[in-house]
């Protein structure tokens, strides 16, 4: 096995570990709990998940890495974002288990976007305003992924242990 391969494996292993958390913490909770704001942050666990998938999972992996179009970035609402970014809205027409569903939808096309691309692969579309190393490369943005997710996925298991006293870590 070649030194990228083994990182490759790493980097995907770990972001694997932090999406498998992630449904793991909201798995068996009821609509009303996936959207309840337990924190004074006032973002609910579903909310959370729409950001993974389109903060996360979209932008990075598919718009910056692929190129693939903004397109699907919702307007912001501020009587209905509470001071949230945008990406953190699940309105109340809109069912959880579809919003779940496109976070799996959107992990499967990254891993597609991932299997295709090198490690050093440059990003097809980064922001202008980015310094040259900041996202470099693949291997940059797989990092700061797995980081933003291990980072949320904490953070669910705090509201999960507030709703229904669920621990993933027993200490």
């Amino acid at each position: 096995m070649t030194d990228d391969d083994r990182i490759r494996l790493l980097l995907l292993d770990a972001l694997d570990a932090q999406r498998r958390h992630v449904l793991a913490a909201i798995d068996g909770l009821s609509d009303a709990q996936l959207r309840s704001a337990v924190l004074p942050s006032g973002w609910s666990p579903i909310g959370l998940v729409r950001h993974l998938t389109l903060g996360g999972e979209r932008y990075w992996l598919h718009t910056v890495m692929a190129g693939e179009p903004l397109d699907y970035w919702p307007a912001d609402r501020p009587e209905l974002d509470d001071g949230r970014p945008a990406d953190w809205r699940v309105e109340a027409h809109e069912a959880t288990d579809a919003v779940v569903q496109e976070y799996r939808d959107a992990i499967a096309r990254s891993d597609e976007i991932v299997a295709a691309l090198d490690l050093r692969a440059a990003p097809r579309r980064p922001e202008p305003e980015w310094p040259a190393e900041r996202f470099p490369d693949l291997a940059a943005v797989l990092l700061h992924v797995i980081l933003d997710a291990a980072t949320h996925a904490g953070h669910l298991d705090a509201t999960r242990e507030l709703l229904d006293g669920r621990q993933h870590l027993v200490l």
